[in-house]
């Protein structure tokens, strides 16, 4: 049974943070009202009132000039908190300053939070022309983008069900090559090569790749990925480039359990 069925103000709360959600991914340039409502699915008075609530709280901020929501004071202070116990950009950030240096295409660290990831670190990489789908802040659900297809493809199976039974509209938002059997298919050739690919499914020309970085329980909570123009990724670079994705991810992954179990 659905939790939000059953607990007192559960509803409230998961509309609020979907609210929440749509504010952060938005960034500086805000949201309307109206496309939040809309993103949510709640009604226009809905999330007026929600957003209202939020911003009392410090957790939400509105430029009433340009009628725009944006992430408030309140959330940057909890952010900080958090980050002593869920941030690892601390124990990354060379790993993925090398991987920009060794490809000279640019390089992220995203993070899985829920149903998404979100892009924590960038490094641009040295050659001149760049693709700009992704940067820190930047949003994207599982299976879209190379990150999130590596962290869905290692799931276990039943999370992998689970999702695709709550986001059955991902072909209508983000394109057919987003259907389960099509994704399904993609997943499969990521777990046996170790990494994920993305030709131009986002934006035209762009290309990606990615690599799951795990927990110290083997669950995929992270990952590496390169953008770039899509002739730097011809399949013999590919492959080079798929062996250096591989070499940091797991370096990555090394890491992060000996931070964990050191206490940090």
């Amino acid at each position: 049974m659905d939790s939000t069925t059953t607990v007192p103000g559960a509803q409230a709360v998961a509309r609020a943070a979907a609210l929440l959600r749509v504010v952060t991914r938005a960034g500086a340039d805000g949201v309307s009202v109206t496309d939040a409502a809309r993103a949510t699915g709640l009604t226009r008075p809905t999330a007026h009132r929600l957003l209202t609530a939020l911003r009392h709280e410090g957790l939400v901020d509105l430029d009433e000039s340009a009628a725009s929501w944006r992430p408030g004071p309140e959330l940057y202070l909890m952010g900080t908190v958090a980050a002593a116990r869920y941030d690892v950009t601390g124990v990354a950030r060379d790993i993925v300053r090398s991987l920009a240096v060794r490809t000279e295409e640019s390089a992220f660290l995203s993070v899985r939070r829920g149903d998404e990831t979100v892009c924590l670190l960038e490094e641009e990489g040295s050659f001149p022309i760049r693709s700009r789908v992704l940067s820190e802040g930047v949003r994207f659900p599982l299976g879209v983008a190379s990150a999130g297809l590596a962290i869905l493809s290692f799931l276990p199976d039943h999370d992998v069900d689970a999702y695709f039974e709550r986001h059955p509209d991902l072909p209508r938002a983000w394109g057919a090559a987003h259907r389960q059997d099509r994704l399904r298919a993609r997943m499969a050739e990521t777990v046996e090569r170790g990494y994920a690919v993305n030709p131009g499914l986002i934006v035209e020309g762009s290309y990606g790749m990615g690599a799951a970085v795990f927990t110290r329980d083997g669950h995929p909570q992270w990952a590496l990925s390169l953008t770039g123009v899509d002739f730097r990724f011809a399949p013999e670079r590919r492959a080079e480039l798929g062996r250096i994705l591989l070499a940091h991810a797991h370096q990555l992954t090394t890491r992060i359990a000996g931070h964990r179990a050191g206490g940090n």
